[in-house]
């Protein structure tokens, strides 16, 4: 990532927790944040229903439900994110944090496949994308507090509804782990 961005992403949740009105210890639901930032979310039920010859949400929706997270889709500078509501909330939770990411950090749109039908994958851009989504779902001083107040990182997860698995990578990447492990040994 570039120098700066993770302090830049952990300033970006702040405000946006702000806006929303959110402590560092509140839950923040996705599907808000993108109605607030009028980003329109479909599910892929929705968009197979309004299109049902499209064979995207038809594949997606019914043959392979597993392998399709979300998108973000754009039409000149609108964009709507399609989502798959079979995961698990967490999940989309997760899912739907990362799109709003893309749209918070004005990453410019992609095609979703390359002349010869591979996926577009940027490393770069989606690493910052889900740095930021994590951030703004697990606030680091919220987890840290909960941490220093012995709360479990399944508590934590719950808390927040997000997975343990990225509730513990949270955790770790920001340096809160670090951070308590420090205090417990200077005590």
């Amino acid at each position: 990532m570039k120098r700066g961005f993770k302090t830049l992403a952990e300033r970006i949740a702040t405000e946006m927790r702000e806006e929303l009105d959110l402590s560092d210890d509140a839950r923040l639901e996705p599907l808000e944040l993108a109605e607030h930032l009028a980003i329109p979310v479909l599910s892929l039920r929705q968009v197979s229903r309004a299109a049902p010859k499209n064979l995207f949400s038809q594949y997606f929706a019914v043959t392979d439900p597993d392998s399709f997270s979300a998108i973000t889709i754009f039409r000149g500078y609108n964009r709507v994110i399609v989502h798959n509501e079979n995961h698990h909330p967490n999940r989309q939770a997760s899912n739907l944090a990362h799109e709003v990411s893309h749209s918070l950090l004005e990453h410019e749109p992609t095609p979703v496949a390359n002349k010869n039908g591979q996926r577009y994958w940027n490393a770069q851009v989606e690493e910052e994308a889900t740095w930021l989504g994590a951030a703004l779902l697990v606030p680091r001083a919220g987890a840290l507090s909960m941490v220093k107040s012995d709360w479990t990182v399944q508590d934590i997860a719950v808390h927040y509804g997000v997975s343990e698995s990225l509730c513990r990578w949270r955790i770790g990447q920001t340096g809160i782990a670090y951070q308590v492990q420090s205090v417990v040994r200077h005590n």
